[in-house]
């Protein structure tokens, strides 16, 4: 993923800032992980994990 664009992006749940951890986009904030398929992140609230 395009670190330029990783850091114009933001948790849409707590707008935190984010970053790139394996194979997902995931909130400094809520520690929410959002899915990357194809190449592109899937920044919706209804597709994020949350920490249990």
């Amino acid at each position: 993923m395009d670190e330029e664009l990783l850091n114009i992006l933001a948790c849409p749940a707590c707008k935190a800032d984010v970053e790139l951890k394996e194979d997902k986009v995931v909130c400094k904030g809520c520690k929410a992980k959002y899915p990357i398929r194809d190449g592109i992140p899937i920044m919706l609230i209804e597709e994020r994990e949350t920490e249990q």
